[in-house]
């Protein structure tokens, strides 16, 4: 597996780098479309989306680079080399999430209703990025047989022999969030236009149902970052599962039709 997808002059262009780019892509001309119906100006979603992403890269980053310090500690000059892999999904969600909350505050724009119309395609573009680890060959699981891999249908055969790494075949873990991620990309768009779902509500299930499937995924990975003798994704996840339950909850009491999603008429427009 060839993690260079090509070479300009002395500089390589790596799968990883394209696909996380294509993923934010996607993810930004979604969440564009989506705040334009409800009237949100284009250089609010424009410069929200500019910080929060490039804090939430960095976050990925640091939160990783924290972790695996005992051996970042002794190779900087590797710390800044993404390219290479090495982005902790957590750590993207939690600085892009801050820098999302304070720039809505600084414009009075509701932080969960830009954060309902964000969260599909944040999941969305998880599925897309998780195919950067597929060429790197990493954030794979336990060691397995080609047999037990063919006998999963739903695996194709170039993941099943992308997965052979060294003579050993191990379980496509990134496979597996990828499509989780694109499931509840589904599920997450068919919430969001029910007749009653509130605000909250749907950033609410996407804590719940990405906590679900990575706290499982987790347990199958090989390469998982640590704290102690725990898996760090694993209690993020419980922590974000709490949090996204309580959110739904705190929503559902909420008198009918108040803070629907759906209504329009009382999204408030952000004024520069």
């Amino acid at each position: 597996m060839n993690p260079i997808a090509f070479t300009i002059g002395s500089v390589s262009i790596t799968w990883y780098s394209i696909i996380i780019l294509v993923g934010v892509i996607v993810a930004w001309i979604m969440i564009a479309a989506e705040s334009k119906k409800f009237g949100i100006k284009s250089d609010f979603v424009t410069n929200l989306l500019f910080w929060s992403i490039l804090f939430g890269i960095l976050g990925a980053r640091l939160y990783y680079v924290a972790f695996k310090w005992s051996y970042y500690s002794n190779h900087l000059s590797e710390i800044y080399k993404v390219w290479e892999g090495g982005l902790a999904i957590h750590g993207g969600i939690l600085f892009g999430l801050i820098t999302l909350v304070l720039y809505c505050r600084k414009y009075k724009m509701s932080v969960l209703r830009m954060l309902d119309i964000v969260a599909p395609y944040v999941i969305f573009a998880q599925a897309i990025g998780r195919w950067g680890n597929f060429f790197n060959q990493e954030a794979y699981g336990t060691m397995t047989t080609l047999n037990h891999l063919r006998s999963l249908k739903f695996v194709p055969d170039f993941v099943i022999f992308g997965m052979n790494i060294n003579g050993n075949y191990y379980t496509p873990t990134f496979y597996y969030e990828s499509l989780w991620c694109l499931l509840g990309f589904v599920i997450l768009l068919i919430v969001r236009k029910l007749k009653y779902t509130r605000i909250g509500q749907t950033v609410g299930l996407y804590f719940i149902w990405y906590s679900i499937g990575r706290f499982y995924i987790e347990s199958l990975r090989l390469d998982s970052l640590m704290l102690g003798n725990f898996k760090v994704a694993q209690i993020v996840s419980g922590v974000l599962f709490i949090v996204g339950v309580i959110l739904v909850l705190i929503q559902s009491r909420k008198p009918k039709l108040e803070d629907m999603y759906n209504n329009k008429e009382k999204v408030e427009v952000v004024h520069f």
